[in-house]
């Protein structure tokens, strides 16, 4: 092969080998790094369509701006593929959201060019805000750029932090990645000339002239001259709302078009100026058609196939809990007209999308957003609704202030459907749901319930469905159940209410959530060593089911309770429980298996299970440290 066709990409080992391409390599680059995103993500699956739609921009950033000197902040992980391979990590791409492979998010501890990490949306210009004061402070000179999109700007945070950044006037670039709007092409041409005018250093020089020659005219003057300057600024897009908030606003410009974007980088990098906010308009999906022409434009895919874009599917034949709380739903709303349900820009993912289809005035999706969903939930309860408000666990940490102060304190019956709680694989830490048992549980009139099966699932949204007297919860994890079959009828849970599932007298294990499986597998194995072994399904962190909790601790050597989620929550109640009962101080045995006290890095479901230590094997562990007994001195018994 001649030099000259060697592929631009293999010739990138670093954001500084970019300062040696010409414009036109730089474009050729991009189509190459398009490319190879889409190759890499197609081995392991993960988040592309956002990735795809900030190509070009990713490469006019790091071959204008000197990273990782100047700090660039990615909003959500999701837009961070194309960076990746960028900085060092293309050989990693193929690890991708894999056990010790590269995270699926911007991670700190991962590369010195992941500026900041995150997980949840509408960071960056809180984060980036605060390094570019810290700058200023060590007297500094590299530049901050914050890429905010795929959806931040729904959210009250990004919005804070501009507001703040305005008043600051610390120099700060903030690129507002786009792909709600579109530039059609003579507006596109007008836009960049605009922008590329606008974004130099002398028009700026001239403006800051004209400002002060305009302060010094009589008002009728001024004011005429500030329409005209205003009019300016604001041709090339409806820049004023940014203006107001302090920034200088430059755009819209085509986010696919290099020659619209190196241009106004160049120019942005050593303006001395305070925050200025570049608009770029991008397609999410850009240059994959199946992603293009997708309603979530490929968001967030398995393993597939480039050719046809065919994506593997599971081979598992159980229904998700998703499906499952999705079509108790959609029963209850058939019956009970009150009943809407509330999704936070994430329809599909926790199954609302089916209850739209059916109820669609009854849907709302008020987009990344967790803080009003639930105040807005609170204020349909006021009037008589039934606000089923669908948050997986990581985002429902978002509005705890809300959950407190606009729900638990006036005791208005929002019910919280928790997705994915527990342990949730491939996005890892940033996305498990560890710790709503906890901070749920410390609030007065909630009621906290966790699904153990399918048919519990269904029984606890008819439950929280009915329940009129205060908030009410309910979570489960991500995936697929047993395998079990919900039965057309079924009835709800009474509140406070566990179930025994198998009796013993030696060793009771208090279950909630998921774990029940493996809790049945241990009983199994303690039963087979001569440890009589008494199941119980808790289904409720609060209230308690006080009386089969004591009752089962005055009958049994030890009590052992396991749950999906962080210490501080149903196992540290339940000890409570039986401390303020005095049965502590009889002999009786009393731990908790948690989640451990460490955010554990992402693999499969299982694979964290294991590292958590919350799998068959540790639970007949514990038991038997817990009693003092080697395994070796039981006689294995024979189920009868």
């Amino acid at each position: 092969m001649n030099i000259k066709d060697t592929p631009l990409l293999d010739k990138v080992n670093s954001p500084k080998d970019l300062k040696f391409f010409s414009d036109e390599e730089l474009k050729s680059l991009a189509d190459e790094l398009r490319q190879e995103t889409i190759e890499s993500v197609s081995k392991t699956g993960g988040h592309l369509g956002a990735g795809l739609g900030v190509v070009e921009l990713t490469v006019a950033l790091h071959s204008v701006f000197d990273t990782p000197k100047d700090k660039v902040i990615w909003d959500v992980g999701h837009q961070s593929y194309p960076h990746k391979i960028l900085t060092g990590r293309r050989k990693s791409m193929r690890t991708l959201r894999q056990k010790n492979g590269l995270s699926g998010f911007a991670k700190r501890d991962e590369s010195e060019f992941d500026a900041f990490g995150a997980g949840h949306s509408s960071t960056s210009v809180s984060s980036g805000l605060g390094m570019s004061i810290a700058r200023d402070l060590k007297n500094e000179d590299n530049n901050i750029i914050c890429i905010l999109g795929d959806g931040a700007m729904s959210a009250g945070q990004a919005y804070e932090a501009m507001n703040n950044a305005g008043a600051l006037k610390s120099r700060l670039i903030v690129v507002l990645n786009d792909n709600d709007m579109s530039i059609a092409p003579p507006t596109g041409a007008m836009s960049a000339y605009l922008a590329k005018l606008i974004s130099s250093e002398k028009y700026l020089g001239l403006r800051n002239i004209a400002k002060n020659i305009i302060e010094k005219l009589p008002k009728s003057l001024e004011k005429s001259a500030k329409k005209a300057d205003e009019l300016t600024r604001t041709m090339s897009g409806d820049g004023t709302f940014f203006e107001a908030m302090g920034f200088y606003y430059i755009g819209p410009i085509d986010g696919h078009n290099l020659d619209h974007l190196l241009p106004v980088m160049r120019n942005v990098k050593d303006l001395d100026h305070g925050p200025i906010l570049v608009h770029v308009v991008t397609q999410k999906g850009k240059g994959y058609l199946p992603a293009e022409e997708s309603n979530e434009k490929y968001h967030g895919v398995s393993k597939f196939n480039i050719a046809t874009g065919k994506q593997q599917k599971s081979s598992n034949i159980a229904k998700s809990y998703t499906s499952i709380f999705s079509e108790a739903l959609i029963k209850e709303a058939e019956i009970d007209k009150s009943i809407v349900g509330i999704s936070a820009a994430m329809p599909s993912g926790t199954g609302l999308d089916k209850f739209q289809e059916k109820f669609p005035k009854r849907f709302f999706d008020v987009g990344i957003a967790e803080q009003h969903a639930v105040t807005f939930a609170a204020g349909l309860s006021t009037e008589g609704l039934k606000p089923f408000v669908a948050i997986y666990s990581t985002f429902l940490q978002r509005a705890y202030d809300q959950i407190i102060h606009d729900v638990a304190i006036q005791n208005l019956p929002v019910k919280f459907a928790i997705d994915r709680a527990g342990l949730v694989g491939a996005d890892g830490p940033t996305h498990a749901g560890s710790f709503d048992i906890s901070f749920l549980s410390t609030l007065p009139n909630f009621v906290v319930m966790a699904a153990s099966d399918e048919t519990e699932l269904a029984r606890m949204v008819k439950t929280a469905a009915l329940y009129n007297d205060g908030p009410i919860s309910f979570r489960y994890p991500r995936g697929t159940g047993e395998g079990k079959k919900v039965p057309e009828i079924y009835r709800p849970i009474e509140i406070g209410k566990g179930r025994i599932i198998s009796e013993g007298n030696k060793v009771v294990i208090i279950n909630l959530g998921t774990r029940l499986k493996e809790v049945k597998k241990a009983a199994e194995k303690l039963n087979s060593l001569g440890l009589s072994t008494t199941i119980i399904d808790a289904r409720f962190a609060k209230p308690l089911d006080q009386s089969l909790i004591i009752d089962a601790a005055k009958n049994h050597e030890l009590v052992l309770t396991i749950e999906e989620g962080s210490s501080g929550g149903f196992g540290s109640s339940v000890m409570s429980l039986l401390s303020e009962n005095a049965l502590l101080d009889n002999g009786l045995k009393i731990r908790s298996l948690t989640l451990p006290d460490k955010f554990i890095s992402h693999s499969t479901p299982e694979e964290m299970y294991i590292a958590a230590e919350l799998i068959n094997e540790n639970i007949v562990e514990k038991v038997l440290s817990v009693l003092k007994i080697k395994s070796s001195e039981l006689k294995v018994v024979s189920p009868k």
